[in-house]
């Protein structure tokens, strides 16, 4: 993030002096640790850095691992809010049909309220994690396409309802835009092989926000998707984005924020000025912003203790994580940066991507990398001290 330097006349000098005692006293109030539950995050903790600049900086989150010390002292210290990484998906909370499992997601919940932490919700209508009983029912056809609009709307009212008042974001509609590679691109941009959109069409979009903001009037509803920010090298799928949520607002439809997930890869392009215009095209469409899911993948030697092979990863990794994180804080309407996952050994990426790792901001061994300190110094010299968020 560049700060101009334009010290012109004593009027601007005073001020600059006056912000600068304010920076420092603000320092010196923080210089103690500020305790959450059973933890203390340290004042120079990513967390209490971004509680400075109105900025909640989250991690995706998983109730098997809170249970590793180490884990969710990290979780809580360094992170003021958290992301159910599967306990809120439909196949977990509705394994069988009409009887609800709660209890995984309500773990997560536990943990946030013990330590003070607000809680993203993910995802009420998504193409995968879908329970058993739902697909084969619409393969074999037992529920029919009418049935399937009253099952999804059943499904959002019930879950968004179970957690009213308790979850601050919600990724309503998550990865329906098609990609460069995706061979059957609607008209909008919509993909046409997605299930919820072959079965009940785009409008379902927009009937997903109603219903979700039927069950909680006051939570954020996000729609959520992958290189909708330039991450792709070009701009098509942000710009199908924009066009469609442009046309949800205009329609009075209460969606209230767009969330990119921003997961890079050191082989690919990425422009950080790139996604700080495309984040800002969203809010002044009325809307907030957020970075949902970041992580930034590289090739290492193997999944158990994926060290980068190239050493130029250990500048890629750390430079890609700042200009993300700079791109949301240059947006004066993006609200939280989470990143996708505690530690490399806890990633999602090893899984999916063969050959890959070193994604998060912590090793194998939940020590921190190179990106951590990235991330903390722009958290630490991010301008203006109460930015309003």
């Amino acid at each position: 993030m560049q700060i101009r330097h334009a010290l012109t006349g004593r009027p601007l000098a005073r001020k600059l002096v006056l912000a600068t005692t304010l920076a420092v006293l603000i320092a010196s109030t923080a210089s103690a640790s500020t305790s959450y539950g059973g933890h203390r995050a340290p004042p120079d903790s990513l967390r209490a850095l971004g509680d400075r600049v109105g900025l909640a900086v989250g991690v995706a989150v998983a109730p098997g691992h809170l249970d590793d010390p180490d884990y969710a002292r990290i979780a809580a210290e360094q992170f003021s809010s958290v992301t159910p990484e599967n306990e809120m998906k439909w196949e977990v909370v509705e394994p069988t049909r009409g009887a609800y499992d709660w209890a995984p997601a309500e773990q997560v919940m536990a943990f946030a309220q013990a330590n003070h932490q607000r809680v993203r919700g993910h995802t009420l209508v998504w193409h995968n994690q879908l329970p058993g009983w739902l697909t084969q029912g619409v393969g074999n056809g037992t529920i029919s396409d009418t049935e399937l609009r009253s099952v999804l709307k059943r499904h959002i009212l019930a879950e968004v309802s179970h957690f009213r008042g308790r979850v601050w974001q919600w990724d309503v509609a998550n990865e329906f835009f098609a990609n460069a590679w995706d061979p059957n691109p609607l008209p909008s941009g919509v993909n046409g092989d997605n299930f919820w959109v072959q079965h009940l069409g785009e409008g379902v979009i927009a009937d997903a926000f109603r219903w979700a903001h039927q069950a909680d009037p006051r939570a954020l509803l996000f729609y959520n998707d992958f290189n909708i920010a330039g991450e792709d090298g070009d701009n098509a799928k942000a710009d199908a984005v924009y066009a469609f949520v442009r046309r949800l607002v205009r329609a009075g439809v209460p969606i209230d924020g767009v969330g990119d997930q921003g997961h890079l890869d050191t082989q690919y392009d990425f422009s950080g000025e790139r996604m700080r215009a495309d984040l800002q095209r969203y809010a002044d469409l009325g809307l907030k912003v957020a970075i949902t899911e970041a992580d930034v993948r590289t090739f290492v030697d193997d999944a158990a203790h994926q060290n980068p092979t190239n050493p130029l990863a250990k500048f890629a990794q750390p430079y890609e994580y700042s200009q993300m994180l700079q791109a949301c804080l240059a947006v004066s309407d993006c609200l939280s940066f989470t990143v996708w996952g505690v530690g490399d050994a806890y990633s999602w990426v090893p899984g999916w991507f063969e050959g890959e790792g070193a994604a998060t901001l912590y090793d194998v061994d939940l020590q921190p990398r190179p990106a951590y300190e990235a991330v903390q110094q722009d958290l630490r010299l991010a301008p203006g001290v109460a930015r309003h968020r």
